[in-house]
This record gives structure tokens, sequence and C-alpha cells, in this order.
């Protein structure tokens, strides 16, 4: 199989990232206040858009707000396996619950953002005020998903299945990297010869555990980023020069306490190279 036929799609936040870009930024720009008052009220996506309008008004501009996510770390291995996976020749995409203001400018800090075809979550554009806005990548008013198990901003499921239509025809093979709620969707979607790998401990992962035969791509978990950098490449490899016979990876489901995560954090964006 030539590597152009082997399509990875990375989730962003807490797994590109081990943090939380909106809790990032919120934070260290200094609104948790706001935020803590707000969340009770409102779903993630139109808070994430009025935490924005609440910065602005305390004097913080867009690019106060790159300058914080620039500050944020990213770790080595997983620059190290954007740039492996990328060089063999692999289809490398984003599909997020985060923003493309937040995902461009990490991925761009890092050197990475070209490794990546296509970036897929919720549009961020910054107004003629000066204010960063952030929209639902579905308009749940005029266009819902109709997904139950999804947020109603986005339902990564749906993606899934338009980015595996256009690649039917070069019968390409999928590897998902995800964490949260929100990932466990384009996980049911993914077929034989494809490959999910959830991170440990963490909601996708305890959702997978709860009902394993749902899944019919071959489960490979993960729980540090050295970990997802040696089982992603070790997989693309794979997949480009499959051994005589494979045996299916029995892994132990090992439930536990799962991290609080929130499902809401993104139109498909043309990266230019």
């Amino acid at each position: 199989m030539a590597s152009a036929d082997v399509v990875v799609v990375f989730d962003f936040d807490q797994t590109i990232i081990e943090w939380d870009s909106d809790r990032w930024v919120i934070t260290k720009l200094g609104a948790a206040d706001a935020f803590q008052r707000l969340r009770p009220t409102m779903r993630w996506n139109p808070l994430m858009d009025r935490m924005m309008a609440e910065l602005h008004a305390r004097g913080k501009t867009a690019e106060d707000i790159r300058e914080c996510l620039r500050s944020a770390p990213l770790d080595a291995h997983v620059v190290s396996a954007i740039t492996a996976a990328s060089a063999l020749g692999c289809d490398l995409k984003v599909v997020s619950d985060a923003n493309t203001f937040f995902i461009e400018t990490v991925l761009d800090h890092h050197g990475v953002l070209g490794c990546f075809s296509e970036i897929i979550t919720n549009p961020a554009r910054v107004d003629a005020d000066g204010r960063l806005r952030i929209s639902p990548f579905h308009d749940s008013e005029s266009a819902p998903h109709g997904c139950s198990l999804c947020p109603e901003n986005m339902c990564k499921g749906k993606i899934i299945e338009r980015i595996q239509a256009t690649a039917s025809a070069k019968k390409q093979h999928f590897i998902y990297i995800g964490d949260g709620k929100g990932d466990y969707c384009p996980s049911l979607k993914l077929g034989e010869g494809d490959y999910v790998m959830p991170k440990e401990n963490y909601p996708l992962w305890n959702l997978i555990c709860s009902n394993k035969q749902l899944l019919k791509a071959e489960v490979h978990p993960w729980n540090s980023s050295k970990e997802l950098e040696t089982t992603l490449l070790k997989l693309v490899n794979k997949l480009i020069s499959p051994p005589a016979q494979a045996p299916q990876l029995d892994y132990k489901c090992e439930m536990s306490n799962p991290v609080s995560t929130e499902v809401g954090h993104s139109q498909a964006l043309p990266v230019p190279h």
C-alpha cells in the first residue's frame, strides 16, 4: 500500500496538545471568573464566543490571544509524530471542536501547520472591532446534524463519513487519534483495516471499553506523547508494508474514573502550503 493511501485524523485538544486550548486562553488571560459564572447557563460553543467578547471587553486583543496560545507547550514527540507521518506521505487532517484561530496559531507556531491537508473545525474570525468571533461548524437551527452522540455544533462522525466518501475510490485506510466523547461517533464509522487510537482512561477509551464489539476498527490505546508517536508510526509502517499475517491486538479495557472533558471544542479549511 502506498503511504498516500493512509489518512491520519487527529483530534486537537488533549491529543495534539496535552491541554485544553479554550481553558488555557480563558485562564491565562484572566477571565476564569466570567467562565465559571456563565458555564452553567450556556452550551460550550456559544460560551466560547461569549468568552471572546468578555476578553475583548477587558482590553485583550486578538494578538494577545495569539501570544497566549504561542506560550503553551507542544510535546516534541507529537511534533516528531506529525512530521514523520507527513514525510512518509500520509494525508494528515485535524478534526476538532476547537476553532480555526486556536488550531492554526498553535500548529503554525510549532512549524507543523503545513503538514496537514485540512483543518476541520469551528470557524473563527476577527471582526471589524477586533473581537475574535467563534461560530459553530454545524448550524443547529438551519441544518441540524441529527446525531444524538455529538454536541449540536459538530458531529465528527458525519465529517469522517464525508472524508471516507472522497477517499473510497482510492481504498484509503484511516488512523483516528482522539480522547473525548466527541471522538466516539467517528470511531464507530471506521471499518476493518482502520485503526483508532484512544487516549487511555479518557472518555473515548472508556466508551470503547463499555462495548468494544461496536467498533470494527482495531484499537491501539496510548497514554503519553511518546507512546502516541511510537504507536502511530508503527501503524503507519504496518499499513505501508503490511506483514503476511498481522495478529489482532488483544487490548485490556481497564476502566477508571473518566477524566472530565468538555464536548464542544470545528468548516473544512484548506491549509496553504
